[in-house]
């Protein structure tokens, strides 16, 4: 202190202003500490918080590589043709081609095992070549672990398990499933069931994938008796270690310390200072900590495969702009989309093209909605698009034109050309009235109404869709019981010569007297069937009690209609042969009708289907002629029995000449075909007379006889064999 300094100071005020400077000196040190101790502290959390993120990154990376697995198992088990070929004894190539030689090379698999109950090998691939090992000695007992546990899953289960196994070669991912139709369906006893099994390979190349597809970095395999902390454990489904995986830690918060440490020390003299740039290299910190954050936030609400939003993203981002929606007073626009034919192109054309259909698809709308609205793929083939509208601005409308204009035209996927539409559900949350969830579920729901109303189009909610739904499922329900009880009664309607109008044939069809309700429509239990599955069951119920009714008519052929439902399983003509071997049915007597939508949709499947069932000796039948698309070529294509013409025709004929002369034209092109003709939907006695002339062969209409109980034909048969050239009443 300066002599001058002393002199001027009394005693007393030197001791007090000793004593102030050493508080401030103790006081600075102490701030100092408690800074440091401060920003130690938040390096320290800063670190921990990213060794967690690593670990949970790390550990959902794992989870994901083997959920990729499980789903890959999951599309190549549950597959219709893999039910067909797998089982069959000629299914071999099938077998190898789709399976084995799929390891090649492949990204998602890298062996491929079928094996039947007894656990015996029938195919094994490993990289694109068959294996030199056995199972037994390249995998621990982990497999045969999830082998019992797909062998056991009950009726309602899910037949697969997955896990990470031990081999010969490290660790994988390994997958056992039941092979099994789509829909979950086997007619299959357990001792002829078959079972694929996938692994992945879990070596170095992977793991270094992973590290760079999740930023973790240094990502890598470690001995097991290290006891890092920075490290994830894999252990199969016995908990036994199999490896560990550790990483680079990054430590971010010794980096930030490091920058700020040099400003705490310069700033001792301006304490003012220091505590400034210290808040502001606080702030820089936990801001870099928030994008962090904010970025694995963001990746975790992405699709990785379109790059718009997944459905966890969709619905933060929805629950937001409600609630943004009702501070300002806007609506908001949901569009539930669904795309038609996404899954016949995936079967045709495979996977690989599937997903750049996908893309192409996100693409497109992107450009369609502009950047303001909302768009996420939130299912296989489900999009969503949710924006704000203000008042009664027409933006659904001309929006969902928009939409359906792209999809009306081809998707070019390199060489291949790919059609297909999409159904549009609408829903709209006045003022942000309508949470989120609730919607979705709206816009849903119109969208499935869009399907059922003839797809390509879109449909508004109404209120009133909830009490149709509603109703609905509980038809569901209770149709199902009546087809387990065997409560679907079966009636007939007379076919007629159209020479004599004697009685030739019956057509088979399905009423059904709901308990507590009365009659339930044709026209409305039919597609409920359709949509839930229950078409198989249906169908072959009514075709089996005709069959057997029919034993009773000798010279009577039977008609039976056939959904697209059932056309689409592979295993549909099986399923008709082993029931005429039960009934002891002559197939001659039986014609199959069906109607264009499938044929047209799906040519080459249709085109083997129908090769299939006429082997049976069964006739094919157009059912509904003239009342859609078919054309010259199909009739030509496909090769059908006969032709069936459809009421409309019928009826137009008392329009004028016109009529008359089109249904004319419509016969003799049955016939330059090799074609007989059924005109079906005959009123009138006139009508009769003016078909007979057209060049029909059969005849089918409430003139004939409308749709009876197979005791009243036992009558009309009984009186028409003894008869001649008369009416039936």
């Amino acid at each position: 202190m300066p002599s001058h300094f002393r002199r001027s100071v009394p005693a007393g005020r030197r001791s007090v202003v000793a004593m102030q400077l050493v508080l401030f000196a103790v006081v600075v040190t102490l701030v100092t500490v408690f800074i440091l101790t401060a920003v130690g502290r938040i390096a320290d959390y800063a670190n921990r918080y990213d060794d967690s993120r690593s670990m949970q990154t790390t550990e959902g990376a794992l989870q994901t590589f083997r959920t990729q697995l499980q789903a890959t198992l999951n599309d190549y088990s549950a597959w219709d043709d893999a039910a067909q070929f797998v089982y069959a004894p000629d299914g071999q190539d099938w077998v190898v081609s789709n399976y084995g030689d799929m390891t090649s090379n492949s990204g998602l698999f890298d062996i491929a095992i079928v094996m039947d109950t007894e656990r015996n090998v029938l195919m094994s691939y490993q990289e694109g070549r068959p294996a030199e090992w056995n199972p037994r000695e390249y995998f621990d007992t982990s497999l045969w672990t999830l082998f019992d546990r797909v062998l056991s899953t009950g009726r309602d289960g899910l037949p697969e398990a997955t896990g990470f196994v031990q081999t010969r070669d490290g660790v994988a991912a390994v997958g056992v499933a039941l092979v099994r139709e789509k829909s979950g369906a086997l007619d299959k006893p357990l001792s002829e069931r078959r079972f694929l099994v996938f692994a992945r390979q879990l070596d170095e190349k992977k793991v270094a994938e992973l590290a760079r597809t999740y930023v973790v970095e240094g990502l890598r395999f470690i001995d097991k008796t290290d006891q890092t902390s920075n490290s994830v454990e894999l252990r199969n489904l016995h908990g036994k270690l199999l490896v560990k995986l550790s990483w680079q830690p990054r430590r971010p918060g010794d980096l930030g310390f490091s920058q700020v440490q040099p400003l705490v020390y310069g700033a001792l003299a301006m304490v003012g200072l220091f505590f400034l740039l210290l808040v502001v290299s606080g702030s820089i910190t936990l801001n870099q900590l928030k994008r962090d954050e904010a970025d694995a936030r963001r990746l975790a609400m992405c699709d990785r495969l379109s790059g718009l939003l997944n459905r966890s993203g969709f619905f933060t981002a929805l629950d937001a702009l409600v609630l943004e929606s009702r501070a300002q007073g806007a609506h908001v626009l949901l569009l539930y989309l669904d795309l038609d034919g996404f899954k016949e192109v995936n079967d045709a054309y495979g996977h690989g093209t599937g997903d750049k259909l996908i893309r192409g698809v996100a693409a497109g709308l992107k450009t369609l909605v502009g950047s303001e609205a909302i768009l996420a793929r939130v299912g296989g083939d489900e999009f969503a698009i949710a924006l704000p509208v203000m008042g009664a601005s027409p933006v659904a409308p001309v929006l969902c034109d928009r939409i359906l204009g792209f999809f009306g035209e081809p998707f070019v996927i390199g060489e291949r050309v790919a059609v297909i539409g999409t159904s549009i559900g609408v829903a709209i949350s006045p003022r942000g009235n309508v949470p989120g969830e609730e919607l979705v579920r709206r816009a849903d729901m119109a969208m499935y109404r869009a399907k059922e109303t003839g797809r390509g189009r879109y449909e508004n909610y109404r209120p009133e869709m909830d009490a149709e739904r509603e109703e609905r499922n509980r038809l569901e329900v209770d149709l199902r019981i009546a087809i387990e009880r065997r409560e679907i009664n079966i009636v007939y309607q007379p076919v007629v010569d159209a020479t004599n109008w004697r009685l030739i044939g019956v057509e088979a069809l399905a009423r059904w007297t709901r308990k507590g309700y009365g009659p339930v429509p044709p026209d409305v239990f039919i597609p409920i069937a359709e949509s839930s599955g229950l078409i198989d069951q249906l169908g072959l119920f009514v075709m089996h009690r005709a069959c057997e009714r029919i034993a009773d008519w000798p010279g009577i052929k039977l008609a039976v209609n056939i959904s697209p439902g059932q056309f689409r399983d592979p295993e549909f003509s099986q399923h008709v042969a082993s029931m005429f071997r039960k009934t002891g049915t002559d197939p001659s007597r039986i014609t199959l009708e069906m109607t264009e939508g499938y044929f047209i949709q799906n040519p080459d499947r249709a085109r083997a289907a129908i090769a299939r069932l006429k082997k049976l000796g069964v006739e094919i039948a157009l059912d509904d002629f003239g009342a859609g698309f078919s054309s010259v070529g199909y009739l030509r294509q496909f090769g059908f029995d006969r032709m069936k013409i459809d009421r409309s025709l019928v009826h137009a004929m008392s329009e004028g000449d016109h009529a008359v002369q089109t249904l004319q034209a419509t016969v003799a092109l049955a016939r330059s075909l090799g074609m007989p003709v059924t005109a079906e939907g005959v009123e009138s006695e006139d009508q009769a007379l003016k078909l007979r002339m057209t060049g029909c062969d059969e005849l089918q209409g409430y003139f004939f006889g409308r749709p009876m109980e197979a005791h009243e034909i036992d009558v009309i048969y009984r009186t028409d064999r003894g008869r001649d050239g008369k009416r039936i009443a």
